[in-house]
């Protein structure tokens, strides 16, 4: 990777980790980018959990048969 795309990779990662890592948290710091990467799909998780409906979904009618 080149050295200009590797840095702002990791200034990016920074950012990722003062947004969401230690408002919820996190680590200020992550050992590596599969360590970051759970972190985050275990937020996204609690937060698709909170989102989700309480009542089960209506079944889907069946549609009427045409008349012959």
């Amino acid at each position: 990777m080149p050295p200009d795309l590797l840095k702002a990779h990791q200034r990016l990662d920074a950012a990722v980790d003062a947004a969401y890592s230690q408002a919820a948290g996190g680590k200020r710091r992550y050992a590596s980018e599969a360590e970051r990467v759970a972190f985050l799909f275990s937020l996204y998780q609690r937060l698709d959990a909170a989102l989700a409906p309480t009542t089960p979904p209506k079944p889907a009618r069946r549609p009427r048969k045409a008349a012959v």
